[in-house]
């Protein structure tokens, strides 16, 4: 049940802060640039106490190089996720937003060499033509906010794949750290070309645009931790009802019929892929318990400590921005 709060108020929190990226954007004429640094500096404020208890010692790592390319691909997909909700009504972002999934279930096919059922290639079809109901070619102008989600959600699906690289030997709490502290001198590169000095009012909604989404990142987070995937996988899609009020309310958008049809085909793929991936594994990891027993006089080797401090450290790590 605290899973199921856990991811409700995550949706609430990611609303509010897409809300607030685009009352920046669009009433306070700030460059998303701006506000994407903002939102990791206020968010490394928010996670300062986790990061004073940790020290030093999550830092350690031989893979520098990759986090730094991991740290970049980050701050390209939140540029482009920004800009696009400066562009385009909170709710169409959103549905957009859901097709991540769908373009890293590709890129794990190709890079990581994933098996391929046919399940996968029918709910990634399926999830690609709600994203065309929304988009609608040949109806009408496409607009440019959605192509900058579309960008944002390959782009970021190509992070999604570094990080399953990463995870192979480094912890969680090591390739969060690495990931809170590369995006903020990062973001800040492209937002000093197009600075300007917030005033009091600006600063109160950057700081809330930072901290929501940091809040949102770890409710997200803690609600795997506590509840199956079957169970609060499916309240994510309540993102697309708070910003579909917070829109109308703050901005006057009404969505329409395509918008919530493509949303949540793009969804139902995007969760499709999800179940059957984690049942998949679940059976596996059952299959492979029979296979342990059947052979006792194999020593298993020892685990390093990367792998030690991943599941000792991963139970409290709070998850660093992607693409929100």
């Amino acid at each position: 049940m605290l899973g199921v709060v856990f991811m409700v108020g995550s949706t609430v929190a990611f609303a509010g802060m897409h809300g607030g990226v685009r009352y920046l954007a669009l009433e306070q004429h700030l460059h998303p640039f701006e506000i994407a640094f903002f939102r990791n500096f206020f968010g490394l404020l928010a996670l300062a106490p986790w990061f004073i208890r940790r020290g030093v010692r999550p830092l350690r790592t031989q893979r520098f190089r990759l986090h730094v390319w991991r740290a970049l691909i980050n701050v390209v997909a939140m540029l482009l996720f920004f800009m696009a909700l400066g562009l385009t009504p909170i709710v169409q972002v959103q549905a957009l937003g859901f097709t991540a999934p769908l373009f890293a279930s590709l890129l794990a096919i190709v890079f990581l060499g994933e098996r391929v059922f046919l399940w996968r290639w029918g709910a990634l079809v399926v999830g690609f033509v709600g994203a065309l109901i929304i988009i609608r070619p040949g109806v009408g102008a496409i607009d440019v906010g959605s192509l900058l989600v579309l960008g944002s959600a390959a782009t970021w699906a190509c992070a999604i794949i570094i990080i399953k690289l990463l995870s192979r030997t480094d912890s969680s709490v090591t390739i969060t750290a690495y990931m809170v502290l590369l995006m903020i001198p990062m973001s800040l590169l492209p937002a000093v070309f197009v600075w300007q000095w917030p005033n009091g009012e600006q600063l109160l909604w950057l700081g809330f645009v930072g901290i929501s989404g940091t809040l949102a990142q770890m409710g997200l987070a803690q609600a795997f931790r506590m509840a199956e995937v079957t169970v609060v996988l499916p309240l994510d899609f309540m993102k697309l009802l708070w910003g579909a009020m917070i829109g109308y309310l703050a901005f006057g958008e009404v969505p329409g019929a395509t918008i919530w049809i493509g949303g949540f085909t793009i969804f139902a793929a995007a969760t499709y892929i999800a179940f059957r991936g984690s049942r998949d594994k679940a059976v596996g990891q059952a299959q492979a318990v029979p296979e342990m027993e059947a052979a006792p006089a194999q020593i298993a080797p020892e685990p390093t400590s990367t792998g030690a401090e991943q599941e000792s450290l991963s139970t409290d790590v709070p998850t660093a921005p992607g693409k929100d």
